[in-house]
Formats: structure tokens, C-alpha cells, sequence
């Protein structure tokens, strides 16, 4: 119980973090957005250090590197995507490809997993399905937005799986490498674009820093779960992050949730609650 009430953390806090991100980097530069979010994430990765503790070991050190690289990279492609939009099609799109990775990781691991946790996982990966079957207002997602969102939702998995690889006793220091790692990336490609190329157009300072914050939360619970729970369950459930991506931008952008979305959301429900039984 602990890992799902974490994961639906995570879930909820990457939602709500695609939702600012995105909103953030319309009309501006993605590398922008990503300045800002990336360092105020590793400051509340460092705040997490003293009351959580960090063990720098070679597997946390490598393995946190790693996920740093592809949290670049999918800090980039997701905020890009969704400031193409539209977010309620796109983010379920890539929360979809995000949850197959790591879910067929975790079985060929060796998870264990019951009937009831089987139905919830497959249910879980329809109402990604459906939650992206709303047409945002009769908008169609361009080729270009498509391609990133499979992009981004190949690197947020790579991120989670590299992240559960990581050693159990090794605290928070693989989201501190990490996000070091990511933060450096963003940095140097934004110094090596120069500002003429990124634009004269600065995103929302706030915004854009509470896209980073709650990534980091987000990730944070992501952890923990993995190490309390299955990878293949855990990530399943945290892939449920478009719900919240989706509500937001129902109640702040006005883009519309028909039928079948909420119809989605519904089946996301039930999926919980079965891969809480399981």
C-alpha cells in the first residue's frame, strides 16, 4: 500500500508538473523553461539530502548519471510537445510509452505479480488509451507532436528504469547526480544555442520553477515507490499522470474533456483499486 499511495504521488505531481512545463513554454524556448525548472529541481533534491540522507556508491553515482541524461532529454521533448499541444491528447500519448518500457523491464526482472495485479496493470494501459481518445476541442495533434511524444515518453521511462536500478540504501543521491547531470546537459545547450537562438521571449519565471519543483517531488515518491513495490506496478500507476495534466488544463485552459476521456479516467479508477487488492 505504501508503493501505490507514493506512486499516485508521483503520478499526480508529474501531471501537474507537464501542465505548468508546457503551459510555461509556449512562446518561448524549451531550453528556457528547462533553465529555470532543472536547477530549482536539484535545489529541492538538495533540501531532500539532510532528512532522507545519500549514499554516493559507484551503482548510484552511475545509474543516477544515467537517468540525469535521459531526464535532459525528456525535460526538453515533453515541454516542446505539450506546448504544441493539444496536452489532453499528447499527454496520455506519452505516458503510454512511458509505462510499456518500464512494465516489460519489471516482468523480465522477475516481478510477481497476481491476477488481480495483472488486470489492474492492463487496465491501467487501456485508460491511457481512452483518456487520450478526446479530441481537445476538434484538435488534431500534428505528425511533429506525435513523433516527440513518443520521444519524451521513451526518455521518462528510460529516466524511471534507471532510477529503480539505482541501490536501495543510496538515499536521495541518485536524483541529486542525476539532476546535477540534467541541469549540466541544459546548460551547456543553451550556452552552445547562444540567446539569439533561443529567442528573445522569457517564459514565466514562476511557472516554470514550479515545473521543477514538482518534477522532483514527483521523482522523489517515484523512488521511494520502486523501492517499497514492483517497477512494473509502480510505474504502471505513476504513467496515470495525464489525468491530472488533462483536469488542468480542462479548468485553466478551457480545453474540452468529452465522453470518452472522462470514460478513461473512470477505468483509471478501477485499475487502482484492483492493483490495490492485488
Amino acid at each position: 500500500m505504501t508503493a501505490l499511495l507514493l506512486a499516485l504521488a508521483s503520478s499526480i505531481a508529474y501531471g501537474a508538473a507537464d501542465f505548468l512545463g508546457g503551459f510555461a513554454a509556449r512562446g518561448a524556448h524549451v531550453l528556457r523553461v528547462v533553465m529555470v525548472a532543472a536547477p530549482v529541481s536539484l535545489a529541492v533534491e538538495l533540501l531532500l539530502w539532510p532528512v532522507i540522507g545519500a549514499s554516493f556508491d559507484g551503482g548510484a553515482v552511475a545509474w543516477g548519471a544515467a537517468s540525469g541524461v535521459a531526464s535532459a532529454a525528456a525535460f526538453a521533448l515533453l515541454y516542446k510537445t505539450l506546448a504544441i499541444g493539444p496536452m489532453s491528447v499528447l499527454s496520455p500519448v506519452t505516458a503510454l510509452v512511458s509505462a510499456a518500457l518500464p512494465v516489460a523491464v519489471g516482468l523480465a526482472s522477475g516481478d510477481s505479480l497476481s491476477a488481480l495485479a495483472v488486470a489492474g496493470i492492463v487496465l491501467a494501459l487501456v485508460a491511457v488509451v481512452v483518456v487520450s481518445g478526446g479530441d481537445a476541442g476538434g484538435v488534431r495533434p500534428s505528425r511533429e507532436a506525435l513523433v516527440l511524444a513518443f520521444g519524451a515518453g521513451a526518455a521518462i521511462a528510460l529516466q524511471l528504469i534507471c532510477l529503480d536500478q539505482a541501490p536501495h540504501g543510496s538515499g536521495v543521491a541518485p536524483l541529486i547526480v542525476g539532476r546535477t547531470v540534467s541541469s549540466l546537459i541544459v546548460l551547456t545547450a543553451a550556452f552552445a544555442l547562444g540567446a539569439a537562438r533561443l529567442g528573445a521571449t522569457r517564459p514565466d519565471t514562476r511557472t516554470a520553477a514550479g515545473a521543477g519543483a514538482l518534477d522532483s517531488l514527483a521523482n522523489f515518491s517515484f523512488l521511494i515507490a520502486a523501492r517499497h513495490g514492483d517497477l512494473s506496478i509502480v510505474a504502471v500507476i505513476t504513467a496515470l499522470y495525464p489525468a491530472a495534466t488533462v483536469l488542468l488544463a480542462r479548468v485553466l485552459l478551457g480545453e474540452r474533456i468529452g465522453r470518452v476521456q472522462l470514460a478513461g479516467l473512470g477505468v483509471a479508477a478501477v485499475a487502482v483499486s484492483l492493483l490495490a487488492l492485488g
